[in-house]
């Protein structure tokens, strides 16, 4: 690994307050990759054989059953994913592709769950990394409950707006398949709520939304901070 690259990885909270002689030994045995969009990183019912860090690019954790796949959650860097399989020991109950050109370390799980009894910070972090991941489980679970699928979307589009600068300018980071699976709809349901959401001002062109009337798209969405994280 290129310095800059441990210390991108050191300064995510679950590592920051790591002592230095157990943080090398976290990432002996670590392996930093490059791998091209599309590849899938693990399958769900693979051993969880190390905890990833996602320094560039973007992945889709996804699962499958029954001929269907749905999209679980996207990472962005710089992120780890799958702690808790890799803290457990058990299979990744998730599978990952890459969306982009991406560059993942991948640490060895053993190394984890050592750290997680030799150093007290590392597992005090862990643990918060973890509580983290339940509340982002939960505001998952309550945006498919308690709204309509053209509510999901407008919600999504009012917080992909404050990420991209709030000038009601911006545009969709995914395609519009992993889009429509991660809001629980087919591409075809995708498509009939963009068309409801035109009254609201939404315009899409491709990837490239427009957003005329923020107001109103509000009043339909009717955000929620204990739902939507901007």
């Amino acid at each position: 690994m290129r310095d800059n690259d441990k210390q991108t990885v050191r300064g995510l909270r679950l590592f920051s307050g790591m002592e230095e002689a157990h943080f090398e030994t976290l990432l002996t045995g670590s392996y930093l990759q490059r791998f091209p969009a599309s590849v899938i990183l693990f399958s769900e019912t693979d051993p969880t054989d190390f905890l990833h860090v996602l320094i560039e690019g973007q992945v889709e954790l996804f699962a499958s059953a029954n001929n269907r796949e749905g999209t679980m959650t996207l990472i962005r860097p710089v992120a780890t994913f799958v702690l808790a399989s890799a803290l457990l020991d058990s299979p990744y109950h998730l599978s990952a592709r890459t969306l982009a050109p991406s560059r993942i370390l991948m640490i060895p799980s053993r190394n984890v769950r050592d750290a997680m009894e030799q150093d007290a910070s590392f597992s005090q972090m862990a643990v918060l990394e973890l509580a983290g991941c339940y509340h982002g489980v939960v505001r998952a679970y309550k945006n498919l409950k308690l709204r309509s699928a053209v509510e999901r979307l407008a919600n999504y589009l009012l917080v992909q707006n404050a990420r991209q600068g709030g000038e009601g300018r911006f545009t969709i980071p995914v395609e519009k398949r992993v889009l429509a699976s991660m809001l629980g709809m087919t591409p075809e349901n995708l498509s009939r709520a963009f068309a409801t959401l035109k009254p609201y001002g939404v315009r899409v062109s491709g990837a490239d939304v427009r957003l005329d009337n923020i107001k109103d798209l509000e009043t339909l969405a009717k955000p929620s901070r204990l739902i939507d994280l901007r």
